[in-house]
Protein backbone atom coordinates (compact mmCIF):
# COMPACT_ATOMS: atom_id res chain seq x y z
CA UNK A 1 0.00 0.00 0.00
CA UNK A 2 1.44 3.62 -0.77
CA UNK A 3 1.23 6.53 1.37
CA UNK A 4 -2.31 7.69 -0.06
CA UNK A 5 -4.01 4.18 0.40
CA UNK A 6 -3.86 2.97 -3.30
CA UNK A 7 -2.14 -0.40 -4.16
CA UNK A 8 0.76 0.59 -6.24
CA UNK A 9 0.38 2.88 -9.36
CA UNK A 10 -1.46 3.10 -12.36
CA UNK A 11 -0.67 3.05 -16.22
CA UNK A 12 -2.18 5.69 -18.50
CA UNK A 13 -5.11 3.71 -19.26
CA UNK A 14 -5.59 3.31 -15.47
CA UNK A 15 -5.30 0.10 -15.12
CA UNK A 16 -3.22 -0.84 -11.56
CA UNK A 17 0.54 -1.45 -12.22
CA UNK A 18 1.83 -3.62 -9.34
CA UNK A 19 1.33 -7.41 -9.50
CA UNK A 20 -0.20 -9.48 -6.87
CA UNK A 21 0.83 -12.23 -5.40
CA UNK A 22 -1.54 -15.14 -6.12
CA UNK A 23 -2.84 -15.85 -3.10
CA UNK A 24 -4.57 -11.96 -3.45
CA UNK A 25 -5.86 -13.19 -6.49
CA UNK A 26 -7.05 -16.47 -4.91
CA UNK A 27 -9.01 -14.38 -1.96
CA UNK A 28 -10.74 -11.95 -4.45
CA UNK A 29 -12.26 -14.61 -6.49
CA UNK A 30 -13.22 -16.69 -3.48
CA UNK A 31 -16.08 -14.46 -3.05
CA UNK A 32 -17.88 -15.44 -5.76
CA UNK A 33 -17.94 -18.63 -5.07
CA UNK A 34 -19.75 -17.77 -2.00
CA UNK A 35 -21.95 -15.25 -4.29
CA UNK A 36 -23.31 -17.59 -7.00
CA UNK A 37 -23.50 -20.74 -4.07
CA UNK A 38 -26.62 -18.37 -2.66
CA UNK A 39 -28.40 -17.81 -6.08
CA UNK A 40 -27.96 -21.03 -7.69
CA UNK A 41 -28.82 -23.00 -4.35
CA UNK A 42 -32.35 -21.23 -4.36
CA UNK A 43 -32.78 -24.55 -7.14
CA UNK A 44 -34.21 -25.72 -3.54
CA UNK A 45 -36.98 -23.69 -4.43
CA UNK A 46 -37.92 -25.59 -7.52
CA UNK A 47 -37.57 -28.66 -5.69
CA UNK A 48 -40.43 -27.06 -3.03
CA UNK A 49 -42.64 -26.32 -6.28
CA UNK A 50 -42.07 -29.97 -7.68
CA UNK A 51 -42.74 -31.88 -4.59
CA UNK A 52 -44.17 -30.16 -1.96
CA UNK A 53 -47.49 -29.29 -3.36
CA UNK A 54 -46.68 -25.44 -3.34
CA UNK A 55 -48.25 -25.00 -6.96
CA UNK A 56 -50.65 -27.59 -9.13
CA UNK A 57 -49.17 -29.76 -11.35
CA UNK A 58 -48.09 -28.48 -14.37
CA UNK A 59 -47.70 -24.66 -13.46
CA UNK A 60 -44.30 -25.09 -12.05
CA UNK A 61 -42.45 -22.92 -14.35
CA UNK A 62 -45.16 -19.75 -13.25
CA UNK A 63 -44.90 -20.31 -9.63
CA UNK A 64 -40.44 -20.20 -10.28
CA UNK A 65 -41.57 -17.18 -12.06
CA UNK A 66 -43.70 -15.36 -9.40
CA UNK A 67 -41.21 -16.08 -6.76
CA UNK A 68 -38.07 -14.62 -9.10
CA UNK A 69 -39.43 -11.86 -10.63
CA UNK A 70 -39.43 -8.86 -8.53
CA UNK A 71 -36.11 -9.65 -6.79
CA UNK A 72 -34.47 -9.78 -10.54
CA UNK A 73 -36.12 -6.23 -11.11
CA UNK A 74 -34.78 -5.45 -7.45
CA UNK A 75 -31.20 -6.90 -8.71
CA UNK A 76 -31.26 -4.69 -11.90
CA UNK A 77 -31.66 -1.40 -10.09
CA UNK A 78 -29.35 -2.05 -7.14
CA UNK A 79 -26.42 -3.96 -8.12
CA UNK A 80 -25.25 -0.97 -10.74
CA UNK A 81 -26.50 2.03 -8.49
CA UNK A 82 -24.50 0.83 -5.30
CA UNK A 83 -21.53 0.05 -7.27
CA UNK A 84 -21.26 3.57 -8.81
CA UNK A 85 -21.83 4.78 -5.17
CA UNK A 86 -19.50 2.79 -3.99
CA UNK A 87 -16.83 4.18 -7.12
CA UNK A 88 -17.28 7.27 -4.80
CA UNK A 89 -16.82 5.81 -1.05
CA UNK A 90 -14.35 6.41 1.77
CA UNK A 91 -14.06 4.84 4.89
CA UNK A 92 -11.45 3.16 6.89
CA UNK A 93 -12.71 0.03 5.43
CA UNK A 94 -12.04 1.52 1.76
CA UNK A 95 -14.76 1.91 -0.97
CA UNK A 96 -15.79 -1.48 -1.00
CA UNK A 97 -15.69 -3.46 2.07
CA UNK A 98 -18.37 -1.73 3.65
CA UNK A 99 -20.89 -2.89 1.27
CA UNK A 100 -19.44 -6.22 1.23
CA UNK A 101 -20.13 -7.18 4.90
CA UNK A 102 -23.66 -5.15 5.11
CA UNK A 103 -25.13 -7.21 2.16
CA UNK A 104 -23.26 -10.12 3.13
CA UNK A 105 -25.08 -10.37 6.73
CA UNK A 106 -28.12 -9.44 5.66
CA UNK A 107 -27.98 -11.90 2.96
CA UNK A 108 -27.96 -14.49 6.27
CA UNK A 109 -31.40 -13.23 7.53
CA UNK A 110 -33.20 -12.99 4.32
CA UNK A 111 -32.40 -17.04 4.20
CA UNK A 112 -34.12 -17.74 6.98
CA UNK A 113 -37.08 -16.12 6.06
CA UNK A 114 -36.82 -18.36 2.54
CA UNK A 115 -36.24 -21.25 4.67
CA UNK A 116 -39.34 -20.69 6.70
CA UNK A 117 -42.12 -19.67 4.55
CA UNK A 118 -44.56 -21.85 3.09
CA UNK A 119 -46.28 -19.23 0.59
CA UNK A 120 -45.37 -18.61 -2.97
CA UNK A 121 -46.03 -14.48 -1.46
CA UNK A 122 -44.23 -14.87 1.62
CA UNK A 123 -41.34 -16.63 -0.46
CA UNK A 124 -41.22 -13.93 -2.97
CA UNK A 125 -41.40 -11.10 -0.52
CA UNK A 126 -38.16 -12.94 0.94
CA UNK A 127 -36.35 -13.45 -2.79
CA UNK A 128 -36.59 -10.15 -3.41
CA UNK A 129 -35.25 -8.85 -0.15
CA UNK A 130 -32.42 -11.06 -0.70
CA UNK A 131 -31.65 -9.92 -3.92
CA UNK A 132 -31.27 -6.37 -2.58
CA UNK A 133 -28.81 -7.65 -0.16
CA UNK A 134 -26.71 -9.84 -2.14
CA UNK A 135 -26.46 -6.73 -5.02
CA UNK A 136 -25.70 -4.54 -2.48
CA UNK A 137 -22.43 -6.37 -1.65
CA UNK A 138 -22.22 -7.49 -5.33
CA UNK A 139 -22.14 -4.76 -7.39
CA UNK A 140 -19.23 -2.79 -5.59
CA UNK A 141 -17.16 -6.23 -5.10
CA UNK A 142 -16.84 -6.56 -8.69
CA UNK A 143 -14.95 -3.21 -8.73
CA UNK A 144 -11.63 -4.64 -7.37
CA UNK A 145 -10.39 -6.63 -10.59
CA UNK A 146 -10.33 -3.48 -12.21
CA UNK A 147 -9.21 -1.57 -9.43
CA UNK A 148 -6.14 -3.84 -8.36
CA UNK A 149 -5.18 -6.21 -11.40
CA UNK A 150 -2.28 -5.49 -13.87
CA UNK A 151 -2.91 -5.74 -17.35
CA UNK A 152 -0.60 -9.29 -17.53
CA UNK A 153 -2.89 -10.80 -15.11
CA UNK A 154 -6.28 -9.87 -16.14
CA UNK A 155 -6.48 -13.43 -18.00
CA UNK A 156 -5.24 -15.04 -14.53
CA UNK A 157 -7.62 -13.06 -12.58
CA UNK A 158 -10.24 -13.58 -14.53
CA UNK A 159 -10.01 -17.15 -14.64
CA UNK A 160 -9.61 -17.17 -11.29
CA UNK A 161 -13.19 -15.54 -11.42
CA UNK A 162 -14.84 -17.63 -13.84
CA UNK A 163 -13.45 -21.06 -11.66
CA UNK A 164 -15.00 -20.12 -8.06
CA UNK A 165 -18.25 -18.75 -9.79
CA UNK A 166 -18.76 -22.09 -11.73
CA UNK A 167 -17.56 -23.95 -8.85
CA UNK A 168 -20.15 -21.63 -6.49
CA UNK A 169 -22.88 -22.63 -9.05
CA UNK A 170 -22.06 -26.36 -8.30
CA UNK A 171 -21.49 -26.37 -4.66
CA UNK A 172 -25.00 -24.02 -4.83
CA UNK A 173 -27.00 -26.79 -6.99
CA UNK A 174 -25.01 -29.55 -5.12
CA UNK A 175 -26.22 -28.40 -1.72
CA UNK A 176 -30.05 -28.40 -3.14
CA UNK A 177 -29.88 -31.73 -4.77
CA UNK A 178 -28.85 -33.48 -1.19
CA UNK A 179 -31.38 -31.47 0.37
CA UNK A 180 -34.10 -32.59 -2.58
CA UNK A 181 -32.89 -36.20 -2.07
CA UNK A 182 -33.42 -36.23 1.77
CA UNK A 183 -36.47 -34.06 1.93
CA UNK A 184 -37.81 -37.22 0.74
CA UNK A 185 -37.62 -38.77 4.81
CA UNK A 186 -36.29 -35.68 6.54
CA UNK A 187 -39.27 -32.44 6.42
CA UNK A 188 -36.18 -30.08 7.50
CA UNK A 189 -33.90 -31.10 4.48
CA UNK A 190 -34.83 -27.65 2.75
CA UNK A 191 -34.51 -25.31 5.65
CA UNK A 192 -30.98 -26.62 6.41
CA UNK A 193 -30.12 -26.78 2.98
CA UNK A 194 -31.02 -23.01 2.65
CA UNK A 195 -29.06 -21.94 5.35
CA UNK A 196 -26.11 -23.79 4.47
CA UNK A 197 -25.86 -21.39 1.11
CA UNK A 198 -25.81 -18.58 4.13
CA UNK A 199 -22.95 -20.04 5.50
CA UNK A 200 -21.31 -20.43 2.69
CA UNK A 201 -21.17 -17.12 1.74
CA UNK A 202 -20.90 -15.08 4.85
CA UNK A 203 -17.59 -17.71 4.94
CA UNK A 204 -16.04 -16.51 1.90
CA UNK A 205 -16.79 -12.70 2.80
CA UNK A 206 -14.67 -12.76 5.48
CA UNK A 207 -11.76 -13.52 3.38
CA UNK A 208 -12.45 -10.13 1.53
CA UNK A 209 -13.38 -7.96 4.16
CA UNK A 210 -9.88 -9.55 6.31
CA UNK A 211 -7.52 -9.79 3.96
CA UNK A 212 -7.98 -8.34 0.50
CA UNK A 213 -6.23 -4.98 0.60
CA UNK A 214 -7.91 -1.87 -1.30
CA UNK A 215 -7.30 -0.55 -4.37
CA UNK A 216 -7.97 2.94 -6.09
CA UNK A 217 -8.88 5.48 -4.01
CA UNK A 218 -12.55 7.23 -4.02
CA UNK A 219 -13.23 9.54 -7.23
CA UNK A 220 -14.13 12.67 -5.64
CA UNK A 221 -18.16 13.91 -5.21
CA UNK A 222 -17.27 17.25 -5.58
CA UNK A 223 -20.06 18.50 -4.11
CA UNK A 224 -22.89 16.10 -5.31
CA UNK A 225 -25.40 14.20 -3.39
CA UNK A 226 -25.87 10.51 -2.88
CA UNK A 227 -28.94 10.97 -4.41
CA UNK A 228 -27.69 12.78 -7.52
CA UNK A 229 -24.69 10.32 -7.73
CA UNK A 230 -26.90 7.52 -7.74
CA UNK A 231 -29.11 8.85 -11.08
CA UNK A 232 -25.55 9.65 -12.52
CA UNK A 233 -25.28 5.91 -12.99
CA UNK A 234 -27.76 5.21 -15.21
CA UNK A 235 -27.04 8.41 -17.06
CA UNK A 236 -27.06 8.35 -21.11
CA UNK A 237 -23.55 8.83 -21.74
CA UNK A 238 -22.84 5.22 -21.09
CA UNK A 239 -24.39 4.82 -24.40
CA UNK A 240 -21.05 6.03 -26.11
CA UNK A 241 -19.25 2.73 -25.01
CA UNK A 242 -20.71 1.16 -27.90
CA UNK A 243 -18.58 -2.08 -26.99
CA UNK A 244 -19.63 -2.51 -23.62
CA UNK A 245 -23.34 -2.14 -24.89
CA UNK A 246 -23.28 -4.98 -26.90
CA UNK A 247 -21.22 -7.14 -25.33
CA UNK A 248 -23.88 -6.92 -22.26
CA UNK A 249 -26.35 -8.08 -24.98
CA UNK A 250 -24.35 -10.94 -25.63
CA UNK A 251 -23.31 -11.57 -22.36
CA UNK A 252 -27.69 -11.59 -21.66
CA UNK A 253 -28.66 -13.78 -24.29
CA UNK A 254 -25.38 -16.64 -23.40
CA UNK A 255 -26.51 -16.68 -20.13
CA UNK A 256 -30.12 -17.01 -20.93
CA UNK A 257 -29.19 -19.97 -22.77
CA UNK A 258 -27.38 -21.61 -19.98
CA UNK A 259 -29.51 -20.42 -17.40
CA UNK A 260 -32.23 -23.01 -19.07
CA UNK A 261 -29.97 -26.02 -18.13
CA UNK A 262 -29.39 -25.22 -14.89
CA UNK A 263 -32.86 -23.18 -13.50
CA UNK A 264 -35.17 -26.04 -15.50
CA UNK A 265 -33.28 -29.42 -14.07
CA UNK A 266 -35.10 -30.20 -11.55
CA UNK A 267 -38.28 -29.92 -13.94
CA UNK A 268 -36.12 -31.65 -16.88
CA UNK A 269 -35.47 -34.78 -14.53
CA UNK A 270 -38.60 -35.16 -13.04
CA UNK A 271 -40.98 -34.82 -15.59
CA UNK A 272 -38.98 -35.94 -18.80
CA UNK A 273 -37.50 -38.50 -17.09
CA UNK A 274 -40.39 -38.76 -14.19
CA UNK A 275 -37.96 -39.12 -11.46
CA UNK A 276 -39.37 -38.60 -7.95
CA UNK A 277 -37.78 -36.76 -5.48
CA UNK A 278 -35.18 -39.42 -4.27
CA UNK A 279 -34.18 -40.28 -8.10
CA UNK A 280 -34.31 -36.21 -9.34
CA UNK A 281 -31.54 -35.25 -5.95
CA UNK A 282 -29.62 -38.84 -6.69
CA UNK A 283 -29.00 -38.19 -10.68
CA UNK A 284 -28.88 -34.27 -10.27
CA UNK A 285 -25.42 -34.89 -7.63
CA UNK A 286 -24.38 -37.10 -10.59
CA UNK A 287 -24.83 -34.40 -13.19
CA UNK A 288 -23.07 -32.04 -10.98
CA UNK A 289 -20.43 -34.30 -10.72
CA UNK A 290 -19.88 -34.04 -14.84
CA UNK A 291 -20.23 -30.54 -14.55
CA UNK A 292 -17.65 -29.56 -12.34
CA UNK A 293 -15.54 -31.96 -14.32
CA UNK A 294 -16.56 -29.78 -17.50
CA UNK A 295 -16.05 -26.55 -15.76
CA UNK A 296 -12.66 -27.46 -13.81
CA UNK A 297 -11.13 -28.24 -17.59
CA UNK A 298 -12.32 -25.60 -19.39
CA UNK A 299 -11.95 -22.37 -17.00
CA UNK A 300 -7.68 -21.97 -16.88
CA UNK A 301 -7.13 -22.92 -20.32
CA UNK A 302 -9.58 -20.98 -21.58
CA UNK A 303 -8.39 -18.04 -20.27
CA UNK A 304 -4.73 -18.54 -20.94
CA UNK A 305 -5.89 -19.02 -24.80
CA UNK A 306 -8.04 -15.67 -24.89
CA UNK A 307 -4.70 -14.34 -23.38
CA UNK A 308 -3.06 -15.46 -27.23
CA UNK A 309 -5.35 -15.54 -29.49
CA UNK A 310 -8.23 -12.81 -28.16
CA UNK A 311 -11.19 -12.90 -26.27
CA UNK A 312 -13.75 -12.83 -29.20
CA UNK A 313 -12.98 -16.01 -30.70
CA UNK A 314 -12.97 -18.06 -27.45
CA UNK A 315 -16.75 -17.08 -27.01
CA UNK A 316 -17.38 -17.68 -30.05
CA UNK A 317 -16.06 -21.62 -29.68
CA UNK A 318 -17.98 -21.53 -26.09
CA UNK A 319 -21.18 -20.78 -27.53
CA UNK A 320 -21.26 -23.06 -30.54
CA UNK A 321 -20.13 -25.87 -27.61
CA UNK A 322 -23.25 -24.81 -25.54
CA UNK A 323 -25.41 -25.30 -28.22
CA UNK A 324 -24.37 -28.31 -29.13
CA UNK A 325 -24.60 -29.67 -25.62
CA UNK A 326 -27.96 -28.27 -25.25
CA UNK A 327 -29.56 -29.83 -28.61
CA UNK A 328 -28.21 -32.83 -27.09
CA UNK A 329 -30.08 -32.36 -23.55
CA UNK A 330 -33.15 -31.80 -25.34
CA UNK A 331 -33.38 -34.53 -27.52
CA UNK A 332 -31.72 -37.14 -24.79
CA UNK A 333 -34.08 -40.32 -24.28
CA UNK A 334 -31.25 -41.34 -21.69
CA UNK A 335 -29.78 -40.27 -18.65
CA UNK A 336 -25.83 -41.03 -20.31
CA UNK A 337 -27.14 -39.21 -22.89
CA UNK A 338 -27.85 -35.95 -21.36
CA UNK A 339 -24.89 -36.33 -19.15
CA UNK A 340 -22.84 -35.67 -22.09
CA UNK A 341 -24.74 -32.35 -23.44
CA UNK A 342 -24.32 -31.32 -19.56
CA UNK A 343 -21.12 -32.00 -19.98
CA UNK A 344 -20.96 -29.72 -23.31
CA UNK A 345 -22.88 -26.74 -21.39
CA UNK A 346 -20.45 -27.21 -18.67
CA UNK A 347 -17.42 -26.71 -20.99
CA UNK A 348 -19.24 -24.23 -22.78
CA UNK A 349 -20.01 -21.80 -19.50
CA UNK A 350 -16.32 -22.48 -17.75
CA UNK A 351 -14.83 -20.96 -21.20
CA UNK A 352 -17.63 -18.08 -21.30
CA UNK A 353 -17.34 -16.97 -17.38
CA UNK A 354 -13.53 -16.54 -17.64
CA UNK A 355 -13.02 -15.22 -20.92
CA UNK A 356 -15.98 -12.60 -21.05
CA UNK A 357 -15.43 -11.06 -17.91
CA UNK A 358 -12.09 -10.78 -18.79
CA UNK A 359 -13.08 -9.12 -22.11
CA UNK A 360 -15.83 -6.75 -20.05
CA UNK A 361 -12.65 -5.85 -17.71
CA UNK A 362 -10.54 -4.65 -20.56
CA UNK A 363 -13.16 -2.43 -22.04
CA UNK A 364 -15.01 -0.69 -19.31
CA UNK A 365 -13.12 2.75 -17.91
CA UNK A 366 -11.32 2.03 -15.26
CA UNK A 367 -12.24 4.91 -12.58
CA UNK A 368 -15.49 3.76 -12.54
CA UNK A 369 -15.99 0.34 -12.73
CA UNK A 370 -18.12 -0.81 -9.85
CA UNK A 371 -20.74 1.56 -11.73
CA UNK A 372 -19.58 -0.40 -15.47
CA UNK A 373 -19.68 -3.83 -13.96
CA UNK A 374 -22.73 -3.20 -12.30
CA UNK A 375 -24.69 -2.62 -15.10
CA UNK A 376 -22.98 -5.42 -16.77
CA UNK A 377 -24.31 -7.72 -14.36
CA UNK A 378 -27.93 -6.95 -15.23
CA UNK A 379 -27.25 -9.20 -17.94
CA UNK A 380 -26.86 -11.80 -15.49
CA UNK A 381 -29.33 -10.82 -12.81
CA UNK A 382 -32.39 -10.83 -15.96
CA UNK A 383 -30.99 -13.90 -17.12
CA UNK A 384 -32.14 -16.39 -14.93
CA UNK A 385 -35.71 -14.51 -14.42
CA UNK A 386 -36.08 -14.38 -18.12
CA UNK A 387 -35.04 -18.52 -18.55
CA UNK A 388 -38.22 -18.84 -15.94
CA UNK A 389 -40.26 -16.66 -17.55
CA UNK A 390 -40.20 -17.26 -21.60
CA UNK A 391 -38.14 -20.91 -20.92
CA UNK A 392 -40.46 -22.02 -17.94
CA UNK A 393 -43.67 -20.43 -17.38
CA UNK A 394 -44.10 -19.78 -21.62
CA UNK A 395 -41.93 -22.61 -23.01
CA UNK A 396 -42.73 -25.04 -20.49
CA UNK A 397 -45.92 -24.83 -19.23
CA UNK A 398 -47.59 -24.70 -23.00
CA UNK A 399 -45.73 -27.70 -24.58
CA UNK A 400 -46.31 -29.39 -21.35
CA UNK A 401 -49.95 -28.41 -22.04
CA UNK A 402 -49.86 -29.29 -26.00
CA UNK A 403 -47.92 -32.09 -26.07
CA UNK A 404 -47.91 -33.64 -22.98
CA UNK A 405 -46.33 -33.43 -19.50
CA UNK A 406 -42.66 -33.90 -19.76
CA UNK A 407 -42.72 -32.11 -23.05
CA UNK A 408 -42.04 -28.83 -21.96
CA UNK A 409 -38.86 -29.05 -20.28
CA UNK A 410 -36.90 -30.09 -23.57
CA UNK A 411 -38.27 -27.44 -25.43
CA UNK A 412 -37.35 -25.00 -23.64
CA UNK A 413 -33.90 -26.57 -24.00
CA UNK A 414 -34.22 -26.11 -27.92
CA UNK A 415 -35.12 -22.67 -26.96
CA UNK A 416 -31.73 -21.92 -25.57
CA UNK A 417 -29.82 -23.15 -28.43
CA UNK A 418 -31.15 -20.25 -30.24
CA UNK A 419 -29.92 -18.34 -27.60
CA UNK A 420 -26.37 -19.39 -28.08
CA UNK A 421 -26.69 -18.21 -31.44
CA UNK A 422 -28.30 -14.74 -30.63
CA UNK A 423 -25.39 -14.12 -27.99
CA UNK A 424 -22.60 -14.80 -31.03
CA UNK A 425 -24.13 -12.84 -33.17
CA UNK A 426 -24.40 -9.83 -30.99
CA UNK A 427 -20.22 -9.94 -29.96
CA UNK A 428 -19.54 -9.17 -33.34
CA UNK A 429 -19.66 -5.45 -33.34
CA UNK A 430 -17.70 -5.60 -29.91
CA UNK A 431 -14.39 -3.64 -30.82
CA UNK A 432 -11.50 -5.93 -28.41
CA UNK A 433 -8.44 -4.22 -27.02
CA UNK A 434 -5.02 -5.74 -27.76
CA UNK A 435 -3.86 -7.20 -24.23
CA UNK A 436 0.10 -7.46 -25.22
CA UNK A 437 -0.28 -3.57 -25.47
CA UNK A 438 -1.16 -3.26 -21.99
CA UNK A 439 1.03 -5.48 -21.03
CA UNK A 440 3.76 -3.65 -22.06
CA UNK A 441 2.70 -0.70 -20.82
CA UNK A 442 3.34 -2.08 -17.13
CA UNK A 443 5.61 -0.06 -15.09
CA UNK A 444 8.43 -2.42 -13.68
CA UNK A 445 8.91 -0.01 -11.03
CA UNK A 446 5.18 -0.20 -9.62
CA UNK A 447 5.35 -4.26 -9.67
Amino acid sequence: MSADGTVGAFDADGRPTRILPLGHLLRISLYWLGLTSVFSGLDILNSRLQFTGLVPKGREGLGALEISILGTFIAILVQPTVGSISDYTMSRWGRRKPYIFVGSVLDLLFLYGIATSNTIVAIAAFVALLQFSSNFAQGPFQGYVPDLVAAPQVGLASGLMGLFSALGNILGFAVAAIATALSATDPNAFFYGTMALGLIEFTTMLAVVIRVDEGRRAKPREGRSWWTIARETWATDILRERSFIWLVGSRFFVMLAAALMTNLSVFYLAQSFGFDADETGRTKLVLLGVVAVGVILAVLPASRLSDRFGRKPVIYCSCAIGACGLAVLASATAIPVAMAGAAAVAVSSGAFLAVDWALMTDIVPKASAGRYMGISNVATASSGTVALAVGGAAVMDTFNSLLGYGAGPRAALWFGVGCYLVGALLLRPVVERRRTAEARAVDPAGA
